[in-house]
């Protein structure tokens, strides 16, 4: 690939190899860590995507495209979760040089994906004999985008990172309520491959391209997908700043449970939320007298209550689920069971016993709940949780949505109930909210977060963050919600619309060449 004519006096380059170009793409795959939260320097990652593009376009073939890729991912996913080190070592006791091995066995198994789309673009380029600007725009783009996709549901998925989530408030943001995070980061990767393009002869093709993706997604911003419902209700999130080393030592779960019982009954709210396993024994294990007198404040002053709190249907059936009190009805509550769990800390994947062993992580081998399950109703709305790593899943939030359960009309507001302490104070905080704030972009519903150390927050449905606690601290976030109905399209189609635009770009580079074949055997 030449982006000028070469000059015949002029001495030999010598060629870069393989190594040294795993060398470039490894450091700008770690470096796009800083465009996501809580750095936000987006147009990094559309850098680094360049960079591994235009290593991967002078590879010097598909298995040297490959290892390049493989790179660039390697150090994508070390930079970006480095602190599962923490959960493991700190929090799980796991010895530390194996919990260093595990953060790297992950990034080298996550470096496959890229490594996958890499070298299937480059294969592709050489049996299309495709020009640089169909390669850039269409190939390149299109398979960076497909393996995000694949690693968001192959092996239950591990979609952290995704490069759409540095878009949530970039131009690109628009474009969230129509193909989601995975369709952004492929215009974040079409706007990669155009840049490789301005030192080409289609430059101002290629410079017009960037302008119309980021004005276009400008101008979505203020398309109203979704409109509001109902009156709002008044929600009292609780954050009990529950060091993770004291969560579930005996002698202090007593005093957590005066904690939140104090924070629940300390003022009356339409909804009351606290976080994931707010609450660490089983409703049968606590004091005969503990949910009761919670019930009593609800009935005496009409509140409604979501509770984070295990469950347990047999002795091998145990839940990751919080429970619903409304007033007047002690007797029975609203129930919602986690469903996708996290592999090695809420399950146990195949063979892999020996390796959750070695840490201390309690009820790690749970069983999931529904796919789809229904929202808790309160007053004009209808609050739909999801727990913790749930809110990395936005096409399941979307099909809950659209395809809600017993008949129920769709939920007009979510609710993530997590417990983030496992991280200690690391970028996984901040990263996760802005998680969130995609999920109400791709919906334009608002999204609650009851949190144990943060990010305890209300997002509305546009993304901007409307209120938050300060992380580490005890405190309540008290606020007035208002709810929303409609449809947005990715509620309709989830991920659908982005995998047909994806398909169309390898389609319009199949014909591309094809007509260039055509077109060299007619001369």
């Amino acid at each position: 690939m030449r982006f000028r004519r070469a000059n015949p006096n002029d001495p030999p380059k010598p060629q870069r190899s393989t190594k040294g170009r795993m060398v470039i793409t490894l450091l700008a795959g770690a470096l796009c860590v800083f465009a996501f939260a809580p750095f936000g320097w987006w147009p990094l990652e559309i850098l680094g995507l360049a960079t591994l593009f235009y290593q991967v376009l002078r590879s010097a073939d598909v298995k040297s495209a490959g290892l390049i890729g493989w790179a660039f991912g390697f150090g994508w996913t070390a930079a970006g979760t480095h602190w599962l080190y923490v959960s493991m070592h700190d929090y799980g006791a796991m010895p530390a040089p194996i919990a260093v091995a595990a953060v790297l066995l992950l990034a080298w198994g996550m470096g496959f994906y890229v490594a996958l789309a890499m070298g299937g673009a480059a294969w592709l380029r050489k049996r299309w004999a495709l020009p640089l600007p169909a390669a850039n725009l269409l190939v390149l783009p299109a398979m960076w985008a497909l393996f995000e996709w694949v690693r968001a549901w192959l092996f239950t998925g591990f979609p952290w990172m995704s490069a759409g989530y540095a878009h949530n408030h970039s131009p690109l943001a628009g474009y969230a309520p129509l193909v989601g995070v995975y369709g952004l980061g492929w215009l974040a990767a079409v706007i990669a491959g155009a840049l490789l393009l301005l030192l080409h002869r289609t430059r101002v093709k290629a410079a017009a391209l960037v302008v119309a993706i980021s004005a276009i997604g400008v101008g979505l911003t203020y398309a109203q997908w979704t409109y509001p419902e109902g009156k709002p209700i008044s929600v009292r999130l609780l954050q009990g700043n529950i060091p993770q080393s004291e969560k579930f030592d005996g002698a202090r779960v007593l005093g957590t449970m005066k904690l939140y019982h104090d924070a629940i009954t300390a003022a009356p709210a339409d909804l009351i939320a606290t976080p994931e396993t707010a609450i660490v024994m089983l409703p049968q294990q606590l004091p005969p007298d503990y949910l009761p007198g919670i019930a009593q404040f609800l009935n005496q002053t009409n509140s409604n209550l979501i509770l984070g709190i295990p469950l347990a249907d047999s002795q091998s059936a145990y839940f990751n689920s919080v429970i619903g009190l409304t007033p007047r009805q002690a007797s029975s509550y609203y129930r919602y069971d986690k469903h996708h769990l996290v592999p090695f800390g809420e399950f146990i994947p195949l063979g892999f016993r020996w390796f959750v062993n070695l840490m201390s992580i309690p009820l790690g081998d749970q069983t999931s709940g529904d796919d789809i399950q229904p929202a808790f109703p309160i007053k004009d709305q209808r609050v739909l949780p999801n727990i913790c790593y749930e809110d990395l899943f936005g096409e399941e939030i979307a099909a809950q949505l659209n395809h809600p359960a017993q008949g129920q009309k769709p939920a007009t507001m979510l609710l993530n109930v997590s417990n983030l302490a496992w991280f200690g104070d690391t970028i996984a905080i901040p990263q996760h909210l802005q998680i969130s704030q995609m999920r109400t972009l791709e919906t334009g519903r608002p999204m609650l977060r009851a949190t144990n150390t943060g990010a305890t927050a209300i997002i509305d449905g546009h993304g901007k963050l409307v209120q938050q606690l300060p992380v580490n601290t005890v405190g309540t976030l008290a606020a007035n919600v208002q709810g929303m109905a409609g449809s947005t399209p990715y509620i309709l189609w989830g991920n659908k619309l982005f995998l047909l635009l994806a398909a169309l770009a390898l389609g319009g580079a199949w014909f591309w060449a094809r007509r260039a074949k055509n077109r060299a055997k007619a001369a």
